[in-house]
Formats: C-alpha cells, sequence, structure tokens
C-alpha cells in the first residue's frame, strides 16, 4: 500500500488551516500531519515530524515566514517548503526562494491550483505562477534587475517585516513582540529601512510604511 505524503501547515489563521485540512484530506495520497501557528512551534513540530512538505505564510504570530524557511534549511533541509500567502508574490517569491522554499502561490488562487503546487514540488520541481516564473527567468537571464524595481526591494527580509508591520499599525514593542526580536533590534532596523529609503525621521518613516502598506491593500 503506498504511503501518503505528509504535509505540515503553518498559518496563524484558524480557518486557513482547517480549508487546507480539508483540501488536502479530500486527495487520496495527501495527508496533513500536523499544524502550527506559530515560526518557534513549527520548528520544533517539523524537525520531530519530518513531513515531506510545509505550507508556510509570510506573517506568522510569534516570527517570521521567511525566518522560518531558513531555519528549516538548517534543521531540516530534506522538508520542502511551499509558501502560501496573501502577499504580493512580486515583493516576497524571490525573497522565499532565496530562503529556501521550493514553491510560492497566493491564497487568492484556486483549490486545484494549491493541489498542484504540493504535487509539482512533491515530483523535485519549484512551483511558481507563470507571471512570476517569467519575470523571474527574464530578471537572470538579463542579468540586470528590472528597471522598475521599487525602494522597498533594497531592504532585507527582516527590514522588510518591520517596515510591513509599521505600515499595520504596529508599534515598535508590538513588533518586538512579533518577530520575537528586541526593541533595540526593531529601533536598529528602523534606522537602517531610514537610510536606505532617503528618509529623514520617524514620522516620515511611519507615512511611507503606511502608505506603501494601503497601495499593496489595493493591487
Amino acid at each position: 500500500m503506498k504511503t501518503k505524503a505528509q504535509i505540515f501547515l503553518v498559518d496563524d489563521h484558524p480557518l486557513v488551516r482547517e480549508w487546507l485540512t480539508n483540501l488536502i484530506h479530500q486527495q487520496a495520497d495527501l495527508q496533513v500531519c500536523g499544524e502550527a501557528e506559530g515560526a518557534p512551534q513549527a520548528l520544533d513540530a517539523i524537525a520531530k515530524l519530518r513531513p515531506d512538505i510545509a505550507i508556510v505564510d509570510i506573517s506568522l504570530k510569534n516570527g517570521s515566514g521567511i525566518e522560518l524557511i531558513k531555519n528549516l534549511r538548517s534543521v531540516a533541509p530534506e522538508v520542502a517548503v511551499i509558501v502560501l500567502s496573501m502577499h504580493d508574490e512580486g515583493l516576497y517569491a524571490e525573497r522565499a526562494l532565496r530562503a529556501g522554499a521550493r514553491g510560492y502561490i497566493m491564497k487568492r488562487e484556486t483549490a486545484k491550483k494549491v493541489i498542484a503546487a504540493i504535487r509539482q514540488v512533491l515530483q523535485g520541481k519549484l512551483y511558481l505562477s507563470e507571471p512570476m516564473r517569467a519575470s523571474i527567468a527574464e530578471k537572470f537571464v538579463g542579468g540586470n534587475p528590472p528597471t522598475t524595481s521599487l525602494p522597498v526591494d533594497q531592504l532585507s527580509d527582516r527590514e522588510l517585516e518591520v517596515f510591513q508591520l509599521l505600515g499595520q499599525g504596529y508599534e515598535t514593542r508590538q513588533i518586538a513582540v512579533s518577530l520575537n526580536i528586541s526593541m533595540k533590534t526593531v529601533q536598529a532596523f528602523c534606522a537602517r529601512i531610514k537610510e536606505k529609503l532617503t528618509l529623514t525621521s520617524a514620522t516620515e518613516l511611519l507615512r511611507e510604511a503606511v502608505r506603501w502598506h494601503e497601495n499593496q491593500q489595493v493591487r
């Protein structure tokens, strides 16, 4: 009897985890073996369970999806990671692949595409949307980043997470708790973000973060 591929779910929304579980359990060859809402719990559980695939969101309770992917590459490199997120693939897909993910799919996609992504990654292939594949191919074949790259592309993964949370209205203390880092570290990230985006004050940084977040919401 053929064993089912084991899938671990990491998402801070219980409804998303429930939907994914129901979807996956409709497939004869797939099975959910565990779930977590935050990065620390997910890292511990995945290291013990060693699933075939972990489906991970970018924004998590107590931690970051991108950092979790990087940590998984160290402690469980055989576990393939697919990012399933509401966050724009144009900004996050390449970052996720660099961190070690094998696929990226937007939450607005159909259930059929989610299953297709899982099956493709189980076969050892990468999964990206057609537009994203074309964009990355053009970038690497051309050897130059696109001229339309955004200022936020200059930010590191951690800096982008801090910038995003600022735009969502989080205060420094809340960001520190959410990302499981110290307030001093958050302040250092904010200083680097201001420098990279050529902003002169904390007020200007906050205004720019809110504006950027609002633009992301309407895309």
